[in-house]
């Protein structure tokens, strides 16, 4: 693959994924509402919003609060960039995860008690999915060579068959990343009840237009790792296919489940989705596949 495609690609990643980003959250707001016997907002309501807010007023509570926005939303955009360039998968979540951690310390770093309190659950939330997704590398690394996206493209054959326990316990992780029932811990993802929304409380304006943009990003990209599972080979079209079923699968528990709590969120996360690669671990190892 040449260099120059890569970095077409890159930067077409960088522009179309907030696009399909913010579709994606159009769409999930549209059947969530017919789910809950309502119309809903047009699916393009998301994009509305968004240009309303860079066109209000800028208001923050601390100028470090200003300051890790930013970065949240350039590192989630660096960790795009870096999938599209096929880089190393475990520094792709590397920086994910240093960009979900900005997003915290936005919420620690002012005074108020809501937002303070919606950064510690945030904090559970990240204890529960980032052991999983760093994990979840290992057995990816064992079937391909080492840690790099090329090599998944270069394997020849999908991934899923082998690793199908992996990508059960990374569909866990999404759940939890989505803030979708029952992992919906810090704050539900459409505020279907909340007064105040955990770590963008204290966000508004063009600050927390910045956020949702770094949400749209961090959704494409973690349905993009689902889509490594089948990123090869004649049926390469699943790779689409695969990542947005389980999407609306998600969507569709997220409306018939019921919030955890944070103790029980940790203990299935951990539980479950650690236990699932461990064992596929093992079994690659011990050559059942």
């Amino acid at each position: 693959m040449s260099t120059g495609w890569l970095v077409g690609s890159a930067v077409i990643a960088v522009i179309v994924m907030p696009l399909v980003g913010g579709l994606l959250r159009g769409i999930d707001r549209k059947l969530t509402a017919h789910m809950q016997g309502r119309i809903g907002p047009p699916i393009i309501q998301n994009f509305y919003d968004l240009v309303k807010l860079f066109g209000k007023k800028p208001m923050v509570a601390g100028r470090p609060q200003l300051i890790f926005a930013y970065v949240y939303l350039a590192l989630i955009i660096t960790a795009v960039t870096f999938f599209a360039l096929r880089q190393d998968l475990l520094v792709v979540l590397f920086i994910l995860g240093f960009g979900c951690v900005c997003l915290v310390l936005g919420a620690l770093s002012v005074k108020s008690p809501y937002s303070q309190f919606g950064g510690h659950r945030e904090l559970l939330q990240m204890l529960a999915y980032e052991p999983i997704l760093l994990l979840a590398v290992i057995p990816i690394a064992l079937k391909t060579g080492n840690f790099s996206i090329a090599n998944i493209f270069d394997n020849g054959q999908p991934l899923l068959p082998s690793l199908w326990l992996t990508f059960i316990a990374l569909v866990i992780a999404l759940d939890i990343v989505m803030r979708k029932s029952p992992f919906d811990i810090s704050s539900s993802e459409h505020a279907h009840q909340e007064i105040v929304r955990g770590v963008i409380t204290e966000y508004s304006g063009p600050y927390l237009a910045i956020i949702e943009l770094g949400h749209w990003y961090e959704l494409i990209l973690l349905l993009a790792i689902l889509g490594l599972f089948w990123i090869v080979g004649s049926l390469w079209w699943l790779s689409i296919i695969i990542p947005l079923a389980i999407w609306f699968i998600l969507l569709v528990l997220d409306n018939i489940c019921t919030r955890l709590t944070w103790s029980l969120m940790i203990k299935f996360a951990w539980s479950i989705g650690l236990s699932l690669i461990a064992l596929n671990i093992l079994i690659i190892n011990l050559g059942w596949i």
